[in-house]
């Protein structure tokens, strides 16, 4: 399977009859109040029975979702074709063909959709449609009028774009509250696939809160609306014909539609455009920690009545979170009251609050609830997500720790390597059986053991030991210390000892 953005590049033939297009300027709005955008937070009314015809929805809903065209100029040299040095040749056909080294432009076009988002001309689409243009075109639909615009702002992080036409009394898209949707219920979703023109599939929301590893920053909405290649930006509408997310990518084998959509979700999007139009830029809150999702063995291990929330697998020095009190081993089960799901969630929750701005925790904390609260940060830059391991096991390694596992003692070129704490301790894990319980736990080669079962781990000597002793256990909780690009924390797993490999 593969996830390609729904957009389509075009020939220049396909779109030789449309207007020129205009230079697209990019602005930061610092003093603009914004746009005025109708929401409407109640829920779609999940007791009315499914009509015969869904065109008073769509009805209400296409005229806002415009078609959009972008042309980007590629410079490149030509060369001189050999015929060019026949005379008969020249004759016939001139100098026509660019000499070797001469420079030339190449336009490169594509085609993707948006939505109005009010009636002065703030439209959604995806970064991605826009996101290398040199020129962009919008075609409103019904009156077929086309407007040049311009980007208010971009952010990849979530793929969201927004852009502006000057235009008055267009016909805005409702928004609708996206934290209110549930798996069922039924959408429609509309774009320009193939450049075929203003398009209507009918689908339900197949998953909420998907994680696919196309943006920094996912709470997809999945569905089985058909989207195809143009549909990029489009709207995904709910049975009312109030706008609940931006349809952005498919997953597929073929390129084509095969039952499986997504798009951010409308809130996520709102907020990304909030502050692009308010401050010309993006600021998230940061909350400095190392979470990740709760497994079984994980929640058995904590004591946890289920998998829901997010483990703190480490708290980054002098950050919000270490300032409010968060530990290694916590569990966040709520942010203000939204409930926490897994690691992605909280992510997003967090990014999705201003930094500066106090975030009440609900938390578990050796199997007793908890309550703390911290002033958000805001978000430092990327972050790499590609993990370097060490390009060679040291001599002095150690067999049998765990089920499969090779651990030895940390050389000071690996602590170099791998840029670890001074004070850090514990042992390297040099190697691992593909085939082994750790391995599915998640444990990798280049990972740093700091803890097996609650004890700590001072060397490759302890881990073995520590190891031996929980080759009884059915569950073995190992902590280790990883470094993934530029971040660095530890992080728990549970190893699950019913699985007898050997």
């Amino acid at each position: 399977m593969k996830f390609i953005r729904t957009f389509v590049g075009l020939s220049a033939a396909a779109l030789a009859l449309t207007a020129l297009l205009v230079t697209v300027h990019f602005v930061a709005r610092a003093k603009d109040p914004g746009p005025a955008i109708h929401v409407e937070s109640t829920p779609v009314n999940r007791d009315a029975r499914l009509g015969t015809s869904f065109s008073p929805v769509v009805k209400k809903a296409a005229p806002s979702v415009v078609n959009i065209f972008t042309t980007r100029f590629i410079k490149e040299r030509g060369f001189r074709h050999p015929m060019m040095e026949d005379p008969v040749f020249r004759q016939f056909f001139g100098n026509q063909y660019p000499q070797d080294g001469v420079e030339r432009t190449r336009k490169e076009q594509s085609l993707g959709s948006g939505v109005i988002v009010s009636p002065d001309g703030y439209i959604l689409t995806a970064n991605h449609v826009v996101a290398e243009a040199d020129e962009i075109k919008v075609s409103v639909p019904g009156d077929k009028k086309e407007f040049s615009a311009r980007v208010i702002g971009k952010d990849r992080a979530t793929d969201i774009a927004i852009l502006k036409i000057q235009a008055d009394k267009l016909p805005a898209v409702t928004l609708a509250d996206s934290d209110k949707l549930e798996i069922g219920d039924v959408v429609l979703a509309i774009g320009n696939p193939f450049n075929v023109g203003q398009t209507v599939t009918m689908g339900i929301i197949s998953a909420l809160g998907r994680n696919i590893g196309l943006n920094r920053f996912e709470d997809f909405i999945q569905t089985d609306a058909a989207i195809n290649p143009g549909n990029s930006g489009g709207a995904l509408i709910d049975a009312e014909g109030r706008l609940i997310g931006i349809n952005t990518a498919i997953r597929t084998d073929t390129g084509g539609y095969q039952g499986i959509g997504y798009a951010v979700p409308v809130n996520l999007a709102r907020n990304v455009m909030d502050r692009l139009i308010k401050g010309g830029k993006v600021t998230r809150g940061y909350l400095g920690i190392f979470p990740q999702d709760i497994d079984d063995g994980l929640a058995k291990q904590f004591n946890l009545p289920d998998q829901h929330g997010a483990l703190v697998g480490d708290v980054t020095p002098d950050s919000p979170a270490q300032k409010a009190g968060l530990k290694p081993g916590d569990v966040i089960l709520s942010v203000n009251g939204k409930s926490i799901t897994g690691q992605e969630n909280l992510k997003v929750t967090i990014s999705q609050m201003e930094p500066g701005t106090p975030a009440t925790l609900k938390i578990i904390r050796n199997g007793a609830p908890k309550t703390i609260v911290a002033t958000l940060g805001e978000l430092p830059g990327g972050v790499a997500v590609n993990s370097d391991s060490p390009d060679s096991t040291p001599e002095s390694a150690h067999a049998d720790m765990l089920d499969g596992v090779t651990v030895a003692d940390i050389e000071p070129t690996v602590r170099q390597q791998l840029q670890m704490p001074a004070s850090l301790q514990g042992a390297l894990v040099s190697d691992v059986d593909g085939s082994s319980n750790s391995a599915e736990a998640g444990l990798k080669r280049g990972d740093i053991i700091v803890e097996i079962n609650h004890q700590p781990v001072t060397g490759a000597n302890d881990a073995v030991r520590l190891g031996k002793a929980a080759a009884k256990d059915e569950q073995i909780l190992v902590k280790v210390w990883r470094r993934l690009g530029d971040f660095a924390g530890t992080r728990y797993l549970s190893v699950d000892n019913t699985k007898r490999t050997k």
